[in-house]
């Protein structure tokens, strides 16, 4: 298993991860697998979109701080329930298969780590499988 941290500078932030994912699976040695991302944080999540235009990112962002805001009727005591909520929504790991040694992504596609309560240093973790 290959570990590495991502730190990020906002509340909400979409860091592209692809590159540490492809390095690990090419650490790893496998050929054809699979391979699960997974971060182990209550308020971040795992997720994979388009990542050539940073658009996207940004609209995502956009949208989900829209849609699901630190409502006051919230009663956790750390005032981060709608992070807690996103996480949810996004999921905290992804699979992703492995061909030829390589992650098989759609040609627009990236790997992202989703932060929702930040700013902070959190961890990724890449198991890869196979053979």
């Amino acid at each position: 298993m290959e570990n590495f941290s991502v730190s990020t500078n906002q509340r909400t932030e979409l860091v592209d991860i692809s590159g540490k994912v492809k390095n690990a699976i090419s650490d790893s040695g496998i050929s054809e697998g699979f391979a699960v991302i997974y971060t182990p944080h209550t308020t971040a999540a795992i997720t994979i979109n388009e990542n050539a235009d940073p658009s996207v990112q940004s609209d995502i962002k956009l949208k989900i701080d829209d849609v699901i805001d630190n409502d006051p009727r919230f009663r956790h005591a750390e005032g981060n329930s709608d992070s807690h909520i996103k996480s949810s929504l996004f999921g905290c790991s992804e699979h992703i298969i492995i061909d030829g040694g390589r992650p098989v992504l759609g040609t627009w596609q990236g790997i992202f780590f989703c932060e929702f309560d930040g700013p902070r240093t959190r961890k990724v973790h890449v198991q890869v499988v196979g053979k």
